[in-house]
């Protein structure tokens, strides 16, 4: 049993909701990795050795990848940690190792742990590991019902660990990487096969595990996102923009912009902030001279560049009537929840109904509502009820969207009978 385990066996789970136990311990700080921050590997041949001791270790794997997100453009990682029995801890370049799809393979059906699953799985995807099946310790935590997720107060509150915090936002495409923050990434796969099994021994507890499987099947078997439509129109501030030749100017500065962090592979906020974006969409300069009073562009911003900027400005202002883009994007599914009221008052009292009855449910649960049935679900459910509702049609409309079977039979019953709600 490893020191972990014991303290996780010593120390009763606490989730949110519950009273608190009797005083416990201080979190024990931790400091070093077991056996010694692991040497990075960066070479074909370091790479083969681990593939080797990787394929020859036993039980889950953890893993874990650090972004450069807000330094870098896009979301690619820059360091992957794994750890497994009998294989210790490694960390590995994905510069130096572009390619990991053998250590995927080595891997085969073992379990991943991951921490937060689908915000690695994108960038460990794109350098070839894709797991089989996995436990996300996160999700897990949630399911649990603990109030605190993130891995440190996770880690904290179940194992009795203190995990150091200090290095989660720093630009990890830095080379070579300094010593504390290989410390920080080696400690961040440590005790996750610990979390992993202290967890599932709570939701056993529960009643919970096989909800939790069924979400971490679910996580494992989803396909890549396909690519988001109109990504300017996330633009922060937008909501201050109404026009339309307006929206053509945050368009093409944004585009503009992308493709210059794109080149230089830079995060786009560094290239030129959204502020400025909206500032000179409500402005819409006339020149670069113009463009240059405006803040976010003046200071300390060349000739070149703003003329850069302003070009793209000029494109929107010549665009047709025609081309300039339409207010809103078209709505693929039903109309904010805000305007049912006036659209349709038989839907609204539907949707009152059964928000209230699915936070009645999540509450006795003790788990999140959006974890109980996504809010879209319910929303979609509501404006296009079936023709006679009843739980079996219900039970069909939610697997359609999604819902896994433990979501449905939890909830069908209760969505059934908001269903049925009289508006009057």
């Amino acid at each position: 049993m490893t020191d972990a385990q014991k303290t996780a066996a010593d120390t009763t789970l606490r989730a949110a909701g519950d009273s608190p136990p009797d005083p416990r311990p201080a979190p024990v700080p931790l400091l070093e990795p077991r056996e010694g921050i692991p040497p990075v590997t960066a070479t074909d041949d370091a790479l083969a050795e681990v593939v080797a001791a990787f394929a020859a270790g036993t039980g889950p794997v953890a893993v874990d990848a650090e972004r450069a997100s807000g330094y870098r453009y896009g979301q690619r990682a820059y360091l992957v940690q794994l750890r497994r029995e009998g294989a210790g801890s490694v960390l590995i370049d994905p510069v130096g190792c572009p390619d990991l799809s053998a250590l995927g393979e080595a891997i085969g059906d073992a379990e991943w742990v991951l921490h937060a699953a689908t915000q690695d799985l994108p960038c460990l995807r794109d350098i070839g590991m894709v797991p089989a099946r996995l436990f996300d310790t996160e999700l897990a935590g949630r399911l649990a019902g603990f109030a605190r997720v993130g891995l440190g107060a996770m880690v904290e509150n179940v194992l009795g660990f203190a995990l150091e915090k200090g290095h989660s936002a720093v630009d990890w495409s830095t080379r070579p990487l300094p010593e504390p923050w290989l410390r920080y990434a080696a400690l961040d796969v440590e005790l996750l096969v610990d979390l992993r099994d202290a967890l599932e021994e709570e939701l056993t507890q529960q009643g919970k595990l096989e909800w939790a499987r069924q979400e971490f099947a679910a996580i494992a078997a989803a396909p890549p996102p396909p690519p988001r439509k109109d990504p300017w129109r996330r633009t922060s501030g937008m909501h201050k923009v109404r026009r339309r030749r307006q929206m053509a100017v945050v368009r093409e500065l944004w585009t503009a912009r992308d493709q210059v962090a794109q080149r230089r592979d830079v995060s786009p906020g560094k290239v030129l902030g959204d502020a400025a974006i909206v500032e000179a969409a409500l402005s819409l300069p006339p020149n670069s001279h113009a463009l240059a009073g405006l803040h976010g562009f003046g200071h300390r911003m060349g000739r070149r560049q703003l003329e850069q900027w302003q070009a793209a400005v000029d494109r929107a202002r010549a665009l047709p009537e025609s081309e300039l883009p339409q207010p809103g994007q078209p709505l693929n599914g039903p109309p904010p929840p805000r305007a049912w009221a006036d659209k349709d008052p038989a839907a609204a009292a539907r949707l009152s109904a059964a928000r209230a009855a699915v936070t009645a449910l999540a509450e006795s649960l003790n788990l999140p509502q959006e974890n109980l049935i996504t809010p879209d679900t319910v929303r979609r459910l509501c404006w296009e009820p079936p023709a006679e509702p009843t739980q079996e049609s219900v039970a069909e409309v939610l697997s359609g969207h999604g819902a896994r079977p433990w979501q449905i039979e939890q909830v069908a019953p209760l969505l059934t009978q908001a269903l049925l709600t009289d508006p009057t």
